[in-house]
């Protein structure tokens, strides 16, 4: 087996970089809580002769009470996470074609709670399925990143948090690769120093992983060479 024919391992978080979970969650947010905002200055109104102008924030900052019931309210909905929106239109099934084409073994790892109906494993089959991939495997996790990387021989990790990225390539021998969705200068300074490679869309990282070579506008260093090294060492295994 040459290093052109090994296969790559390529694991996909699901929430926020595939699933727009923050946009469910926003919109469920204020149904759930500009009602008590609204009902608390009606009543302020009404008790004033002048009443205040309370203008509400562009983005809810909940306190930790309003987050446990918007999670309870989460658990209560039926197959909640069948009903999520890509975080960008069209991406799931770019991704499937990309895999098809350079004949990836994709894995989709998520930590979602769980809801009313359908085990979340089952729902983010379902969704994924809706979006054009055909026969997705979902990996339900709890433990580090880093760990799983290990134990399922992964080549690359993406995800959408910094930390998960670290663990990964503190405790495995795979690639990280963050999609980070914030301005590029709030990007963590060690992303780089330990070698994560940083994108700003999934469009970005499958643009990356989609060469052959080390593309001259990579924002990290080290992917493509580390894959080359783990290519090396399927090789290796392979041989003996």
């Amino acid at each position: 087996m040459t290093g052109a024919d090994r296969v790559l391992r390529i694991a996909f978080d699901m929430d926020g970089v595939l699933a727009d979970m923050h946009a469910a969650l926003s919109i469920e947010a204020e149904r759930m809580f500009t009602r008590e905002e609204a009902a608390t200055a009606q009543a302020l109104e009404d008790a004033l002769e002048e009443p205040p102008v309370l203008p509400l924030p562009a983005q809810l900052a909940l306190t930790a009470e309003q987050t446990e019931r918007l999670w309870r309210r989460v658990a209560g909905a039926h197959d909640f996470w069948t009903g999520l929106a890509e975080t960008e239109p069209g991406i799931v099934a770019r991704l499937a074609q990309m895999a098809e084409r350079r004949r990836w073994e994709v894995i989709f790892l998520t930590q979602r709670p769980p809801t009313r109906g359908s085990t979340v494993q089952k729902q983010t089959q379902a969704w994924l399925r809706q979006h054009g991939y055909d026969c997705p495997s979902v990996y339900t996790t709890r433990g580090s990143r880093g760990a799983i990387a290990a134990a399922l021989n992964f080549d690359v990790v993406v995800d959408d948090r910094y930390e998960g990225c670290v663990d990964v390539v503190d405790e495995s021998n795979a690639s990280a690769v963050l999609v980070w969705r914030l301005p590029d200068d709030r990007v963590p300074a060690r992303a780089r120093r330990t070698g994560i490679t940083v994108v700003h869309s999934a469009r970005e990282c499958l643009a990356l992983l989609d060469h052959d070579d080390e593309p001259p506008r990579a924002t990290g260093t080290g992917l493509f060479s580390r894959l080359r090294q783990a290519i090396r060492r399927g090789n290796s295994r392979h041989a003996r």
